[in-house]
C-alpha cells in the first residue's frame, strides 16, 4: 500500500527496522532539545503529515526500549490517526521516571502501526444472546 507523506522535519522517513516489524519509528522534530521532567507530558512534533486511504488508521504506540530503560511512554496509548486527518503528527510523550529525559531532534520517540478499520452499523435490539461469559468483566474470566 502506498501512503502519501509530507516530511518537513529533515529526518528520514519512517521505516520498518526489520522485514517483519509491525511498526515504524517516528522521530522528534525539534529546533532545540527539550527536557521532559518527571511526570511531565508534552506534545512533541514530528514534522510529518500523512494521507491514509479510507478504511485505515495509524496507531501511535510507545517504543519498548524507551519505556523499559527510561520510563518514557505515550499518554494516549494507542493514539489513533484517522484517515481524514491532515495535520502534523504530534506525539504526547510522558516521563514516568524520576529523572529528567532529554528529547533531541531526530530521536526515535514512538512507533506507528497502520491498521485496517471496519466501519459498523448499529442494530438496536431489546436483548442480546447469552454467552458463556455473560456480563462478567474486569478480571471475571477464569474465576469461579
Amino acid at each position: 500500500m502506498n501512503v502519501k507523506i509530507v516530511n518537513r522535519s529533515g529526518n528520514l522517513l519512517p521505516e520498518y527496522s526489520t522485514s517483519l516489524s509491525a511498526g515504524m519509528d517516528l522521530r522528534a522534530n525539534l529546533d532545540d532539545p527539550y527536557v521532559l521532567k518527571p511526570l511531565e507530558r508534552r506534545l512533541i512534533p514530528t514534522g510529518l503529515f500523512i494521507e491514509l486511504p479510507g478504511g485505515f488508521e495509524a496507531q501511535i504506540r510507545p517504543r519498548s526500549g524507551l519505556a523499559l530503560k527510561k520510563g518514557i511512554s505515550v499518554v494516549n496509548t494507542p493514539g489513533t490517526i484517522d484517515a481524514d486527518y491532515r495535520g502534523e503528527i504530534g506525539i504526547i510523550l510522558i516521563n514516568l521516571s524520576k529523572e529528567d529525559f532529554i528529547v533531541n531532534h531526530g530521536e526515535r520517540i514512538c512507533q506507528m502501526v497502520i491498521n485496517k478499520v471496519e466501519m459498523i452499523a448499529w442494530k438496536q435490539v431489546e436483548s442480546l444472546e447469552d454467552s458463556e461469559r455473560g456480563a462478567g468483566g474486569f478480571g471475571h474470566t477464569g474465576n469461579k
